[in-house]
């Protein structure tokens, strides 16, 4: 990709890849503009979404993003809290964080997923007016769709390494499969 074919993805929203009655909806913060470019989730190739996905056991193989929606036969779909293409996270406003947290629970209480995986503990804490939340299941639900917020798989997220991410998303693996 150019950085003009970049740019012109600013803004640009990406759509979901979702099904009612879901295992997990993950929930990205919102696109890259790569992502956005290509119409892939999580394309950005430092991203560690797709090989922590396979590593925690989520999916028997691992998948590249043109695959996305291969995860439906998984019980998996990916959203976003905000839907608009950045270059960087920080480009958001909270306010656009807490709209995107209303709209999200609107689209959980139609499409009914089992839990809800927010992947970034900021972006969870801002969106649903949670500033204490911790990585790991929430008390708060939607309906009847259980939250759990993981690290956020970006390369810029040092605190957590590919190994330690697919413990935490082994955890929610687990809870979904009831072990």
């Amino acid at each position: 990709m150019t950085p003009e074919e970049l740019e012109a993805a600013r803004d640009r929203v990406l759509p979901d890849v979702v099904a009612g009655g879901l295992r997990v909806l993950f929930c990205g913060i919102n696109p890259g503009l790569l992502s956005a470019a290509t119409g892939h989730h999580f394309a950005r190739p430092g991203n560690r979404f797709w090989p922590v996905l396979h590593l925690s056991g989520f999916t028997p193989r691992l998948l590249a993003p043109a695959e996305q929606e291969e995860l439906l036969a998984h019980g998996l779909g990916i959203t976003n809290v905000v839907a608009r293409a950045t270059a960087r996270a920080d480009e958001l406003s909270a306010e656009e964080y807490r709209e995107g947290g209303r709209i999200l629970t609107a689209k959980v209480e139609r499409l009914r997923p089992r839990w809800l995986a927010v992947v970034g503990i900021t972006a969870y804490r801002t969106a649903f007016g949670e500033p204490r939340a911790v990585i790991g299941p929430q008390e708060r639900t939607i309906g009847t769709t259980r939250i759990w917020a993981l690290p956020n798989p970006s390369g810029l997220n040092a605190h957590w390494t590919a190994a330690s991410m697919a413990e935490e998303f082994a955890r929610l693996r687990e809870a979904a499969e009831g072990l």
